[in-house]
């Protein structure tokens, strides 16, 4: 048997401090891309924070796992649950990919992947997402694996000296199943 963390293209699994080096250039693709901007980082930030990350026990059910590509074993982007409510059932994940691995399929299987673990193991019952409104890969992404638009807010995020939208989607555990069985 295959590991339940192993698809056709990635396998998720946990950072190693190793791991530094590709965090970092996904930072740098996230400025480049629009995506986020923070203050620069130095590579020991990165070393730092991927050591952490590597001795840090799960949150709950908050975590960040690394997305490797099967073929290469190449960090190629990371992806993770966040703001977990297990009593009402519902939290929201995250998913980032490095420049050069996008429209590759990778981030559609690591997503799978997480979203068959929160609602099949955890007993999750709803996924949100919140997406960039100019994010047009991410919106289109997110319609695909099944999640549907739930709400605008309006101006919600500055980045780039503006203000911009943010999408909220969601998924609920049903309509997983049946995309994904």
């Amino acid at each position: 048997m295959t590991s339940f963390w192993t698809g056709k293209r990635v396998r998720l699994r946990g950072i190693e401090p190793d791991d530094w080096a590709a965090f970092m250039q996904f930072a740098v693709d996230e400025e480049r891309l629009g995506d986020l901007l923070h203050p620069p980082r130095s590579a020991e930030g990165f070393r730092s924070w991927t050591r952490e990350q590597a001795a840090a026990k799960p949150d709950d059910d908050c975590f960040v796992l690394a997305i490797e590509e099967m073929d290469t074993g190449a960090v190629v982007g990371a992806v993770g649950s966040h703001h977990a409510d297990p009593h009402a059932g519902w939290f929201e994940y995250g998913v980032t990919l490095g420049a050069a691995h996008r429209r590759k399929g990778y981030a559609a299987e690591a997503v799978v992947m997480l979203l068959r673990f929160m609602f099949a193991e955890r007993r999750y019952h709803r996924c949100e997402a919140r997406i960039f409104a100019s994010n047009d890969g991410s919106l289109a992404l997110h319609r695909r694996l099944g999640f549907a638009e739930e709400g605008r807010l309006r101006d919600r995020v500055f980045f780039a000296g503006e203000h911009h939208d943010l999408v909220v989607m969601g998924l609920l555990a049903d309509e997983f199943a049946q995309l994904h069985s």
